[in-house]
């Protein structure tokens, strides 16, 4: 969303042994000297000998935790109280006697000219830094501002996601840090092979789902390690135990569960397998019967994707596996859950697939149900619709698919086809909308095949009755090369309208609305927030009107299932 002013830089700074001087006796000073306090600094504190001062910055001085320099304020203080090893100068000045004080815009525009970090209470135009409304539980720290505008705003704010938090999640930070170290160490890791893990302010990159191929075998773990603090919910992530990090720890990809049968043990009542489709996200987009399979199963596997709104529907006394999925890893991850699964229903179990979107539209389920009666149990499988994505995602960004005069057709394909391999690209249908699955990992390679002419290995068929008899139609006159006479399928324009939707229906959704030129770019400089998908073709423009001089616009933020919130979405749907 567009800012009428620049937002300002956050940033958690390491303030061990700085000198930070509190100016004042208030009990906002005795607040300030407590913060340096507890981030490792020295307060010093300026206030003349006889001062009133705070009881609770009395007792913090006679605790030897803050320095009391018995005078009124010098300008000298500022180059002579602080580190040796920084000439003297202080770290950081807090003055906490407000802007009416003639004081403190001295103190400021000294503090500026020498480029020390300042703030004053209530006066946002003479600080050159602001102190967040923070949380902190441990290694775990959030903090909220209103750039000046409202700090009891913004205190309400920090209030309410803190309440929204599983207890224990900063020990779960501090367990899955661990985890990262020992990993780093077993494995003979360095930065290189795990970019940016220490760095809070990367959001996810496109690479963030990129193929893991033989030659990144060692990063397996750590790249395991990604997948779980992206994909669990914060629940299970905050319940984590010394067990669970084990179990992590012994999660080579691969290395899944041997499922054996005992000769000796008796036959057992088979029980049943449901396949369901969870829909893109918000849980009230789940069928009746999806929520009922959810409460009533023995044993649910989830796909990695399946978010948390969904799986804090799932009763506490159910186990539940989620997928060690990842980029390299997919297939052995969902033969680990097809061998639970059959585990569970020669057990007698009730046992839950439970899938993103459609079982059957890109979400596998078609091989998991011929798996099944491989093993003979056909008669045991149910499978359950859901809501896909690939239509639901494009009505929450306002994108019809289909509209008069402007998209009279839909198409549904994935970026990605077997072992990573590019599938064949569409061709240009000026009136067709085209929904891409599992693409946005490799984008610049798909708009590089979208817009020009690649020579791509033609995918096997799954089996010889797949190949039709019939010989195929003659292309058309303009897919036909005037030099070659080989068949040439029509390009995309590169200022074609597109659209990415990330996390639909979720709380933290968003849609970047560009064109083919400018997606990748986009893409690479908004980060990724997977799960997402790319709409492409006219319908992206039907009702939203791009902004000249602008290459992307970024929206954030579901609106929410209410029927008033709904009338952008209504409108397409009428339309």
């Amino acid at each position: 969303m567009a800012t009428a002013s620049p937002t300002s830089l956050l940033a958690a700074l390491n303030c061990r042994d700085n000198v930070h001087l509190v100016i004042g006796t208030n009990p906002l000073a005795a607040t300030r000297c407590g913060q340096s306090i507890n981030a490792g600094a020295r307060p010093i504190l300026i206030a003349p000998e006889g001062a009133e001062l705070h009881y609770a910055l009395q007792k913090r001085i006679d605790e030897g935790l803050v320095q009391w320099h018995k005078k009124a304020f010098e300008d000298a203080d500022l180059l002579r109280l602080g580190r040796e090893e920084v000439g003297g100068v202080v770290d950081a000045v807090f003055v906490t006697s407000g802007p009416r004080d003639p004081s403190s815009l001295h103190i400021a525009t000294l503090c500026k000219r020498n480029r020390i970090p300042v703030n004053v209470v209530d006066a946002p135009q003479l600080c050159t830094f602001s102190l967040l409304s923070t949380h902190s539980d441990g290694p775990l720290q959030i903090g909220v501002t209103t750039n000046g505008r409202g700090c009891k705003l913004a205190s309400r704010i920090r209030r309410d996601i803190a309440a929204s938090l599983p207890a224990d999640l900063g020990a779960a930070c501090s367990r899955l840090g661990d985890v990262r170290r020992r990993i780093h160490q077993e494995d003979s890791l360095g930065a290189q092979d795990d970019p940016s893990s220490l760095d809070d302010s990367f959001d996810q990159t496109a690479q963030f789902n990129k193929l893991v191929t033989d030659e990144d075998a060692k990063n397996r773990r750590v790249r395991w390690l990604s997948q779980v603090c992206e994909y669990w919910p914060l629940k299970r992530l905050a319940a984590i135990t010394d067990d669970d990090v084990e179990t992590i720890l012994k999660s080579y990809p691969g290395n899944g569960p041997d499922i054996k049968r005992d000769p000796g043990t008796p036959e057992k009542r088979i029980g049943t397998i449901i396949l369901a489709g969870s829909g893109p996200g918000h849980p009230d987009l789940l069928t009746q019967a999806t929520h009922k399979a959810i409460k009533s199963a023995d044993l649910i596997l989830a796909d990695k994707l399946v978010p948390s709104g969904v799986l804090d529907l799932i009763p506490r006394r159910t186990p539940v596996q989620i997928a060690r999925k990842f980029p390299g890893n997919a297939d052995r991850a969902q033969e680990e859950l097809l061998e639970m699964a059959l585990a569970g229903v020669r057990e007698g179990k009730t046992v839950l697939r439970l899938k993103q979107g459609d079982p059957y539209v890109y979400g596998r389920g078609g091989e998991e149900v011929a798996y099944f009666r491989q093993h003979g149990l056909g008669d045991r499988v149910s499978v359950l619709p859901g809501v896909t994505s690939a239509l639901s995602a494009p009505l929450f960004a306002a994108i019809p698919p289909t509209q008069r005069d402007v998209a009279d057709q839909v198409l549904i394909c994935t970026g990605t086809g077997k072992k990573g391999k590019p599938p064949a690209p569409p061709e240009y249908v000026a009136s067709r909308t085209v929904v891409f699955l599992m693409a946005l990992h490799r984008i610049n390679g798909l708009i590089r095949e979208l817009t020009t002419h690649i020579e791509l290995e033609p995918l096997a068929p799954a089996n010889e009755e797949a190949v039709s008899a019939q010989p195929p139609p003659p292309p058309e006159p303009s897919q036909v090369s005037p030099v070659t006479g080989e068949s040439k399928r029509t390009l995309w324009p590169r200022n074609t309208p597109c659209a990415v939707i990330e996390r639909a229906s979720c709380p933290d959704q968003r849609v970047i609305r560009t064109t083919l030129a400018h997606v990748a770019e986009a893409i690479e400089s908004e980060g990724s927030r997977p799960p997402g998908l790319l709409v492409v073709g006219r319908a992206c423009e039907a009702l939203f009107t791009p902004e000249k001089g602008r290459a992307w616009a970024v929206e954030e933020g579901f609106r929410g299932l209410e029927v008033e919130d709904f009338t952008v979405g209504l409108e397409a749907l009428q339309a």
